[in-house]
Formats: structure tokens, sequence, C-alpha cells
């Protein structure tokens, strides 16, 4: 459904960001046993989405491409040099966004109205994404390439899988 003007209830014309950019996502930290590490030194999924999709659109993709399987809070983190940097333009859900948490920086946008492209994102950039605030999986997305148009298919989609996926959540027992 197309947004709506406020005042006239008439739709909205909505440019088409048709841009592709191709996401290198990798998994910089969270809880893995050391024997899964060892096994695993790269963990990344390539992705490739649209520059009119949503942050929440690529969560979703991250969480898929990961074998996720229990939703957590999330946020991306952008124009910061790492995780947690206090200069990062935070993009967070809806909930957080319209009643910010007490002592937390102010958030810059909502993961469900940002969309990729209008993060003004170059090639060879890269930005946090931090799923699962209690167990905290860091992840940093490079930004490989960015082509003028998408051309057809279904957006997003993971191009390409290094490593393989650690489970959400870990079983110490297991690190013998």
């Amino acid at each position: 459904m197309a947004p709506e003007n406020r005042d006239t209830g008439e739709p909205l014309s909505v440019p088409t960001d048709d841009r592709l950019f191709t996401l290198e996502v990798c998994i910089i930290g969270g809880p893995m046993t050391e024997k899964f590490i060892k096994q695993n030194r790269v963990i990344c999924r390539t992705i490739q989405i649209r520059g009119d999709q949503t942050l929440k659109d690529l969560h979703y993709a991250i969480f898929d491409a990961f074998g996720r399987e229990d939703q957590h809070m999330y946020e991306f983190q952008v124009g910061g040099k790492g995780p947690m940097d206090s200069k990062a333009q935070r993009y967070v859900l809806s909930g957080e966004f319209e009643n910010p948490i007490p002592g937390r920086r102010r958030a810059a946008g909502d993961v469900t109205r940002t969309s990729i492209g209008s993060l003004g994102l170059k090639k060879g950039d890269a930005f946090g994404y931090w799923f699962d605030f209690g167990d905290d999986w860091w992840h940093q997305i490079n930004v490989t390439d960015i082509k003028e148009k998408a051309g057809a298919g279904k957006y997003p989609k993971v191009t390409k899988r290094v490593g393989k996926s650690p489970p959400q959540y870990v079983d110490r027992d297991e690190e013998g």
C-alpha cells in the first residue's frame, strides 16, 4: 500500500531507488565457543538489496542468512568508527524511536522507515548491526558495490556464504 498525504488522503508519489547495494555482512562478535571460532575464522554473508528497501528488510535478510530462529531487539549504527561509537547514527525499532530508552543517545531513525538508499552509503563504507542486546551479536557490514540498476529478481538475496553459521545460543557443554 502506498503512503498517503496526511491532509488529503491522496497517494504520495514515492521515488523508487532502484540501485543495487552489495553488502558483505560479517560476524565480528558474539557468544561462540573457542572450538567454533577456530573452525570458522571468517563468518560472512554477501547480501544484495535495493536502495528502496529498508533497514528492517536488511535485518530479516541477515537473520535468515545466519540461520537465526528467535527474534530479538536490534539496531544499525551508521557513520561511526566501530560498535557503540558515540558518533554513529543509530537506527532502531519503532518502539524505541517513538519512546527513547532513558540513558541511551537519541536514535536517528526508525528501521521500518529508513531505506538503504537514504543512508548516503558509498562503496567502501562500513556500518554496524547489533542483534540481541543480551547476547550481543555484532556484525560489520561492508558496502562492496553499488550498481545504478537492480534488475529483475527478488531482493534482498544472499549471493555468497563464507563460514558456518554459529548457533544462536551457545552450548558450552559442546566446548570439549
